[in-house]
């Protein structure tokens, strides 16, 4: 008999339950994980997703029957699993979460010790095609032993080792969880905190009454903008679903752009850490390049995704690295990503400097304007790339890094194709001129859909 793995990717599993993912798929994955990547304990997590409990259930079986032994944290955030993993010296950890898809999604996160991911080159193509039509090993002979832990505590004492708290002012800010697994971990920390939280959409609900937990869809900030102005909060903070990414918005209500975070949260780190070298992605990167170097760091350009960012991080002892699209690594959380690190670190800046967020961004965005990721459906976007590469590319200098990067003196863009889908992504920035900005981004959109 042959299952369906069409829920597999290149960094995770994600799928729609029960059709594509659901308890044979999760318990033919805990049968198979341990022989393939040698546990023998496993730290497994699931976020609010109504299918969570039964897919953690049927997985758990899995490898149990499989004799390996499974420590439970129960509802979690993804980054709860990697910091399980590194601090409970565990063999690996499987997060389930579908993050900030749409509630009929679910699926798995997998890393190994160290909370190394497990992705398409390491391994997760192997434990796709066993449990597509593998052979069920032997059961073993001694079952597998389950422990439900509570890593709370311990995992919010950690994430507050990154600032100082006794130097933090009290400030008041919007948290929106938006009805996904951030809500319990806030209350935790609130009490360590000398924040004035007002929470929004705080409580943990996989039926997403408030709307998917995606904070990169304009329609999905209108609740944080509104509760920043209401309230007259210093600054706003919303998570996706599993919160491994968080979204910042200044006193004002503006949403404030990944590309702007990487700068921010690599000059909090230079400034307690001269030296260290900074990871980031080459979609936009002059703003960050600058203040890397403005602040003694070493810029290190990678290839964006977390596989890709997290190699390079280990291979050069970087001590933070971050992609516009709101993931953030650090080195002390096992170089892996996480949404809680981000805004405390921008709110120790806050009390540090006294002044406004809109202030301390309004200096970088007038620098380096950028247009954001634009995504277009295009038909084939090999051929898109070859042709915009033949019309720009004489002209400028031209990296391949990730996509198609061309710059020029006063204005640059990147072009990279989808994995996944029929879209070709652009991101256009320049030097102090939002007109060009306008204008390239205009022509270059014109060009792609020609």
């Amino acid at each position: 008999m042959s299952y369906c793995t069409e829920a597999f990717g290149a960094y995770d599993i994600r799928g729609i339950y029960p059709k594509t993912i659901n308890e044979d798929i999760a318990y033919r994955i805990g049968r198979f994980f341990p022989g393939l990547f040698g546990t023998r304990m496993v730290v497994v997590g699931h976020d609010i997703r109504l299918s969570g409990p039964a897919l953690k259930k049927a997985l758990v079986r899995g490898l149990t029957e499989s004799g390996c032994d499974v420590v439970d944290i129960g509802q979690c955030g993804t980054e709860m699993i990697y910091f399980a993993t590194d601090h409970l010296k565990l063999d690996g950890g499987v997060m389930i979460t579908a993050s900030h898809n749409p509630k009929e999604y679910n699926g798995m996160k997998f890393v190994r010790q160290e909370a190394r991911p497990i992705s398409g080159d390491t391994g997760l193509r192997d434990l796709e095609k066993q449990v597509a039509d593998g052979e069920l090993p032997a059961m073993a002979e001694n079952a597998g032993k389950v422990e439900t832990v509570d890593i709370a505590e311990e995992y919010v004492k950690h994430i507050l080792s990154y600032v100082d708290v006794s130097e933090l002012k009290p400030l008041k800010v919007v948290v929106n969880a938006g009805n996904g697994a951030a809500g319990p971990i806030l209350d935790v920390m609130e009490k360590y905190l000398p924040f004035e939280l007002v929470k929004v959409h705080h409580q943990p609900d996989g039926n997403f009454p408030d709307g998917v937990p995606n904070p990169l869809l304009p329609e999905n900030r209108e609740a944080t903008v509104k509760a920043v102005r209401e309230s007259s909060a210093d600054a706003g903070v919303a998570w996706d679903g599993d919160f491994d990414r968080c979204f910042m918005f200044d006193e004002q209500g503006n949403f404030i752009e990944g590309y702007y975070m990487v700068g921010f949260l690599a000059q909090a780190f230079l400034q307690k850490n001269p030296g260290e070298k900074i990871i980031y992605d080459p979609r936009l990167t002059w703003n960050t390049e600058e203040l890397v170097r403005e602040n003694g760091g070493v810029p290190v350009m990678s290839k964006s995704g977390h596989a890709f960012i997290k190699e390079k991080m280990r291979a050069e002892n970087a001590i933070y690295g971050g992609e516009m699209s709101a993931h953030h690594y650090f080195r002390d959380f096992s170089y892996c990503d996480s949404g809680m690190i981000p805004w405390l670190l921008v709110l120790e800046l806050l009390s540090k400097t006294g002044k406004k967020l809109s202030d301390l961004m309004k200096e970088r965005m007038d620098c380096y304007p950028c247009s954001g990721e634009i995504n277009s459906k295009v038909k084939d976007a090999d051929n898109v790339l070859h042709r915009i590469e033949m019309e720009y590319g004489s002209q400028g200098k031209v990296t391949k890094v990730d996509g198609l990067s061309v710059e020029f003196d006063n204005w640059r863009f990147n072009l990279r194709k989808s994995n996944t889908e029929p879209v070709i992504r652009l991101n256009v920035e320049t030097r102090h001129n939002k007109i060009i900005m306008c204008k390239k981004t205009e022509e270059l959109l014109a060009k792609i859909m020609k």
